[in-house]
């Protein structure tokens, strides 16, 4: 007996016979004793139809709204599965994030967590109920709906899990049975891990993988809270732990490289001939940051005459907002032009074996070079090292790289 966090995406309750069998494995939870709170995510595909209709109208759409009419799907889907489990003889309530006081900030689209209210939660797990929280949003301080980002029901699981102690945070997936070394899809022989601690789970998922929302392991990380990732078609799977490195060093004993991800949502931008002076970077970056736009990958070329280029990589969904600002400014900033592409990968490595492993990265950019890929940029963590390349290649670099370090052999 224990509760446990259970968090549903948009595949698992595409459909009501879907959402019904999410509602069977919750019953078998609770035969067995559990407690239950269920986060879910919207129906497969409802948030990508809310956002075109907006578009349709003014694109990019009004922050505000545009998370006042996305968050509405996952209020569907939470009321559908507490109607599932009333009709099968289960006590069942859902809520909102306004209902539990999910309190964000009010950067919209990608609204942080500042605190959550779980009395509302607890009284109704006192009263032997089931609890269905809509994921993906919460309140600001006015009482505006926000939305936690894409992957944001993750994000609500781990924090719920976090907030009432509970015994484990089960993330189910229908399109997935786990963590691989790579997309699946590319490589048929990719392997799945049994465990992959934090750190290396956070660098995967901010690198693309679309398993896990980048900001939710941060979270779990940070407070400790062990996510178990599961197939929704088959619970009984042994699934993958994402835990801290030292528990998961038994599965990862010797191995330098645990996977090659990739992030075909990105975009690079120039700035070419811009001053070289000190507070030109803080001129270009301060007023992204002051919308909430991630800047990732940059590069500062040597100074020539007074002027050097600046290249940096941004989040795809965020390319057309910083193409705008960034021209303003380099304007002011009197840069002869501004450069960009979107249609760029990162591709990288990741693996907390390279704090220990030196020839890592000759070997990657050697592997690189051999299939004819050219690299545009480089960054380095302890535990990752992540590359540009053109779009075209990504399926052939990914293959290469996951061959060259042989992570389709258990033994590799």
């Amino acid at each position: 007996m224990g509760l446990i966090v259970q968090k549903y995406g948009g595949t698992s309750v595409a459909s009501l016979e879907k959402i019904k069998s999410v509602a069977r494995n919750i019953v078998s939870h609770r035969d067995k004793g559990d407690s239950i709170v269920a986060v879910v995510s919207a129906m497969a595909g409802e948030t990508d139809r809310l956002v075109k209709l907006a578009k349709e109208i003014m694109d990019p759409p009004d922050e505000r709204e545009l998370d006042v009419i996305t968050s509405s799907g996952e209020q569907v889907s939470s009321g559908l599965l507490a109607i599932s489990l009333k009709c099968m003889g289960h006590e069942a309530v859902s809520f909102q994030g306004h209902q539990i006081r999910i309190l964000t900030d009010n950067v919209y689209s990608k609204a942080k967590i500042r605190t959550i209210d779980d009395r509302n939660i607890k009284k109704a797990l006192s009263e032997n109920k089931v609890v269905i929280v809509a994921g993906f949003q919460g309140v600001d301080e006015e009482g505006n709906v926000t939305t936690l980002g894409r992957g944001g029901s993750d994000l609500t699981a781990v924090a719920l899990a976090a907030v009432l102690h509970a015994d484990s945070c089960e993330l189910y997936k229908d399109d997935v049975d786990g963590i691989y070394t790579t997309d699946p899809s590319i490589c048929p022989n990719a392997r799945k891990l049994e465990k992959v601690s934090y750190e290396e789970m956070l660098e995967m998922a901010s690198l693309g993988s679309k398993v896990l929302q980048a900001r939710a392991v941060e979270f779990a990380m940070k407070f400790n809270v062990k996510i178990h990732v599961k197939p929704t078609y088959n619970p009984a799977d042994k699934g993958t732990w994402v835990v801290q490195e030292e528990e998961s060093m038994d599965s990862m004993e010797n191995i330098v490289i645990s996977g090659v991800a990739y992030d075909r949502n990105q975009a690079k931008i120039t700035v070419v001939q811009v001053p070289d002076r000190p507070g030109i970077a803080a001129r270009l970056f301060t007023p992204l940051a002051e919308k909430g736009i991630i800047v990732d990958m940059i590069v500062q070329n040597v100074s020539k005459e007074g002027h050097t280029d600046m290249t940096f990589t941004v989040p795809k969904e965020d390319y057309k907002n910083s193409l705008r600002i960034v021209q303003e400014i380099a304007k002011e900033l009197n840069a002869r032009e501004v450069d960009s592409d979107n249609r760029i990968t990162k591709i990288s490595l990741v693996g907390v074996g390279m704090k220990t492993h030196s020839g890592v990265a000759s070997q990657m950019f050697q592997t690189l070079a051999g299939e004819g890929v050219n690299i545009m940029m480089i960054s380095t963590s302890e535990i990752k090292i992540s590359c540009v390349i053109e779009d075209k290649y990504t399926e052939l670099a990914v293959r290469a790289l996951h061959d060259a370090f042989k992570l389709g052999d258990r033994n590799g």
